[in-house]
């Protein structure tokens, strides 16, 4: 177990409980930090508690619309995380009120305390991009700069891990259909990284081992979303035919299937795939990668077998290479 010091540090992280959040808790306490999980169902963040030791852990509620709520949750800290992101507006939880606005109070409520901040924003955040998803983003990463010059800003790929909403989707569907869809014919390129790799940024960036400013992070390998799909059949043993779905059918297709609930396809996440989600290379040149960092980034080769095996046939038990 993590030894705890006498006079730990406190970070709070809002989005704590989610599925990139989890590795950003365990990582931060991994380093000994007192963390407190900020988000808006905290009786719902038990699971996060067995990342640290004994009391290192626990959840307060907050929400990123209610200004005071933020504002008690970073009273007292010295590290803020801002993981909390939507990738489909429900209610009133729209892009704007959590991933702009919401991302100004956080920076905002961390400077009253004189807290450092980490802000999880998303390569292809754009104030011009057609996606509300990217414009949100784009004015998110605005409002904290212009309240804390020298935040960390991420801009992490596509995010996979044992409970990605990614792989695990698609696997699903292919548990149960014999045909799986590529949007605009699935020749978007796309960079998955490992969320325990981002975790070990935020970590990093928590013992001031990160010098301010924007980084772009992404996996060892580019793939087409086609090869990301075959690299999933591959591993659950499984043969599915593709379908094709041309860019104007995939947007009206988005628009039902956005309106239904659940939101398995939005018109808006139709958008951000008709652009390459990968590492500028500008962010490259400049060493503001993983690998700038000194981190050897995880592939999916490695970690798609370690929980994509019960969408298998027979599960654990399925003899690799006799495909269904």
């Amino acid at each position: 177990m993590t030894t705890i010091k006498s006079t730990p540090k406190l970070a709070t992280v809002f989005g704590g409980s989610g599925f990139l959040g989890r590795y950003i808790v365990r990582s931060l306490a991994k380093r000994g930090f007192q963390v407190r999980v900020a988000c808006r169902r905290p009786e719902l963040a038990g699971h996060v508690q067995p990342l640290g030791n004994v009391g290192q852990i626990h959840a307060v509620q907050a929400n990123l619309r209610h200004r005071w709520s933020v504002d008690r949750a970073v009273e007292g800290a010295d590290y803020v995380v801002n993981a909390v992101g939507l990738l489909a507006e429900s209610g009133r939880q729209s892009f704007s009120s959590v991933q702009d606005e919401g991302a100004r109070a956080v920076a905002e409520a961390a400077r009253s305390v004189g807290a450092g901040l980490t802000h999880i924003s998303a390569i292809g955040a754009d104030p011009n991009s057609e996606s509300g998803y990217a414009q949100s983003k784009a004015r998110g990463e605005q409002g904290v700069r212009e309240v804390i010059p020298d935040a960390v800003i991420l801009r992490p790929s596509i995010v996979f891990g044992p409970e990605d909403q990614f792989f695990n989707r698609f696997a699903d569907m292919a548990r149960i259909s014999p045909f799986l869809p590529l949007l605009g014919g699935g020749h978007t390129r796309l960079q998955p990284v490992y969320a325990g790799d981002i975790g070990e940024v935020v970590g990093m960036a928590g013992e001031n081992r990160v010098a301010p400013g924007l980084y772009e992070l992404g996996g060892p390998e580019v793939l087409t979303f086609r090869e990301c799909m075959e690299h999933m059949l591959q591993v659950i043993d499984r043969k599915r035919v593709f379908i094709p779905i041309p860019w104007p059918i995939a947007r009206l297709q988005g628009a039902v299937l956005g309106m239904l609930p659940g939101k398995l396809l939005t018109s808006d996440q139709v958008k951000l795939l008709q652009r390459d989600n990968v590492v500028s290379a500008e962010a490259e040149q400049a060493g503001r990668t993983l690998l700038g960092l000194g981190i050897t980034p995880e592939s999916i080769d490695a970690l798609l077998p370690s929980y994509l095996w019960r969408y298998r046939l027979a599960g654990q038990y399925t003899r690799v290479g006799k495909q269904a």
